[in-house]
């Protein structure tokens, strides 16, 4: 048995359908609802206003209610043309019937619509790249080949919607060309070497002055050189040039380490050398001085009393020579002593007294000197 058929059962409500209302009526159909919305819209439009059963024609639709409906659709298509959110980030730029009229700033912002008003945004916060690729000629006639990139931004629309037909092109054109230009007064070893930064320096301040005589309102922000390089056929030759004039910077490197160490050492011991010349040059003339300004102190006492004076420079002269010697005394038969001097121990003794000799360098000086110095080497050869 259906659920909504009466039933038999006990129940307060008597047996009736529970989805029934107190008077015993159902609720509306669903089909009979969309029917009443169906009719209403009709009624609206200008349909009959028959219930739908007694299939009468009714009358067409009236002028008033076409009216209303365009003044609706008219509204709503005003204030969708009229009214444009403008982002923090954009700007929009308004035609009237073609023609620029204002720049819109971020916000709520109503215009006329279209096709009286029509608005363009463009964003001017956005930096912007350009890359590009190409085989130019060097100063010294060499050909090489270069990329870069351009980074720019917008800052006027106006002017970037109308003032250029394709500005980002004449940009990409006008960087060529700044480069180009630059490349062509500097020859090729020092755009490969030590001139890439300031190459770059000189084509973004070029391009810059050219893309202001544009009057393209754009701003270029910074300009990249991302890869110098020769051609490919040549390229392993200009690789060993490289290698080699880096090797000569070593190697001349290496040597002027070297000297800063060696001649500090040669003009020490110079400078050593010639302090014990100096010091054996003094010790010899106040050694001859002594022994001068003696004897003639020796020649006064004698002219006064030569007898006694010849005497004392005996006696003292033995004492010198007998204090510094070895001594044996020999005992014999006769009971005598004998006095034996070893003459070779004596002149041993009196060489050892006299002034010392020169300075002289040492042998591991002679031989670093030998080995360093090319004329000395040469010299030993010789002899």
């Amino acid at each position: 048995m259906p659920w909504n058929e009466p039933g038999r059962g006990s129940g307060g409500n008597g047996g009736r359908d529970p989805w029934k209302g107190g008077n015993g009526q159902q609720p509306p159909d669903l089909d009979e609802v969309f029917a009443n919305v169906q009719r209403r819209l009709k009624k609206i439009m200008g349909g009959g206003g028959g219930d739908g059963k007694a299939g009468g024609s009714g009358s067409g639709p009236s002028f008033g209610s076409f009216a209303g409906l365009a003044l609706l659709v008219l509204v709503i298509w005003v204030a969708w043309n009229s009214i444009h959110i403008i982002d923090e980030s954009e700007r929009g730029v308004v035609l009237r019937f073609g023609e620029y009229q204002r720049t819109l700033d971020p916000g709520l912002n109503i215009t006329l619509p279209r096709p009286i008003e029509e608005v363009q945004k463009v964003n001017v916060t956005r930096v912007r790249s350009l890359e590009s690729a190409s085989r130019m000629l060097t100063g010294d006639e060499n050909l090489i080949d270069l990329a870069f990139a351009v980074q720019y931004r917008v800052i006027e629309p106006e002017k970037f919607l109308f003032n250029v037909l394709e500005p980002e092109i004449s940009l990409g054109h006008a960087a060529d060309s700044a480069m180009r230009e630059i490349v062509g007064t500097n020859n090729m070893d020092f755009i490969l070497e030590i001139g890439r930064g300031q190459i770059a320096i000189d084509t973004e301040e070029l391009l810059r002055e050219v893309i202001e005589r544009y009057d393209a309102g754009i701003e270029v922000v910074t300009f990249n050189l991302q890869e110098v390089r020769p051609p490919a056929q040549v390229r392993q030759a200009f690789d060993d040039v490289v290698r080699a004039r880096e090797d000569q910077i070593r190697f001349a490197n290496e040597a002027q380490a070297y000297a800063n160490q060696e001649i500090p050492e040669a003009r020490g011991r110079a400078a050593r050398i010639i302090e014990e010349a100096t010091g054996y040059r003094d010790a010899l003339i106040a050694q001859a001085t002594g022994e001068s300004d003696r004897f003639i102190a020796i020649l006064q006492e004698y002219r006064q009393a030569p007898q006694v004076t010849r005497q004392r420079l005996y006696l003292e002269t033995l004492e010198t020579v007998y204090g510094r010697s070895a001594k044996v005394l020999l005992d014999v038969d006769s009971g005598n002593n004998m006095l034996y001097l070893p003459l070779d121990r004596m002149r041993g003794g009196t060489m050892s007294a006299m002034a010392p000799p020169p300075p002289l360098m040492t042998p591991q000086e002679q031989q670093r000197i030998t080995q360093t110095d090319p004329r000395a080497r040469r010299g030993r050869e010789v002899r």
